[in-house]
């Protein structure tokens, strides 16, 4: 043992680790505020841009005695939003009565009877009915389902059972899955598989957005369930007085 050493001191310290560099630090502070900023940076321009295409697309069919801009000097953000969604609201309620409801249904024959128009006309209706009244349409769930081949697997959104031609010609055991392609989870494939087939996933529709969206970075958290401990066996007590007396 070399003098003037303990045998602490003569172990190498391979557990501690190396305190970081002032460069380091600042890195890694800079990625971490990146990390908070971002969303929130993305959230507030996207806003901007929304209220800013809105009140240029509104403010000027507004009449001058209307535009905040004749009373004051400056022009308020977002007023052009507020007078859309006050529009909206007022044609709903023309449209819940009866005159509504026969001035509605004669603009919607006008324009079934335009060509082109009411292609673009019928989709866009059909599109919105199914988002707004349908409480059906929205994904049921996630599953994973092996495509494209064997051993491959991807994360789907069950959208229904099979129906209509597809149900009669495939059965009805089979369900429609929505597979997104990443990064963009609004388009993708829709398959028919059997039910079997699949893995149905804890995760919900959201999470798994997000997962598609960041392709697989972000993983929502996952609690495998408990597994019951067996129960135990008691084992045989052996009678070691009767085995005596037989001996």
């Amino acid at each position: 043992m070399p003098k003037g050493k303990t045998p602490d001191e003569m172990i190498p310290d391979v557990g501690k680790p190396k305190p970081l560099g002032l460069f380091a630090w600042l890195r890694g502070r800079f990625f971490a505020g990146m990390v908070i900023a971002a969303p929130l940076a993305a959230t507030y321009f996207i806003l901007q841009f929304l209220i800013t295409f809105i009140d240029n697309r509104v403010k000027p069919l507004l009449p001058p005695l209307l535009k905040p801009e004749t009373y004051t000097n400056y022009a308020i953000p977002g007023f052009g939003v507020l007078v859309l969604i006050i529009a909206l609201t007022v044609l709903g309620a023309v449209t819940a009565n009866l005159i509504g409801r026969s001035l509605l249904s004669l603009t919607d024959r006008v324009l079934s009877r335009i060509p082109i128009v009411r292609n673009v006309y019928a989709a866009l209706k059909q599109l919105t009915e199914v988002l707004t009244n349908n409480q059906q349409a929205s994904f049921d769930r996630c599953v994973m389902v092996e495509y494209p081949k064997a051993g491959s697997w991807c994360i789907g959104f069950v959208s229904s059972h099979a129906k209509g031609e597809i149900g009669a010609k495939l059965g009805t055991q089979k369900i429609g899955v929505f597979v997104p392609t990443t990064p963009n989870p609004t388009s993708g494939f829709l398959i028919y598989v059997d039910e079997t087939e699949t893995i149905p996933l804890q995760m919900t529709v959201e999470e798994g957005a997000k997962m598609i969206l960041t392709a697989g970075l972000v993983v929502p958290d996952f609690e495998p369930p408990e597994v019951a401990d067996p129960p135990s066996i008691a084992e045989p007590e052996v009678r070691t007085e009767k085995l005596t007396e037989q001996a």
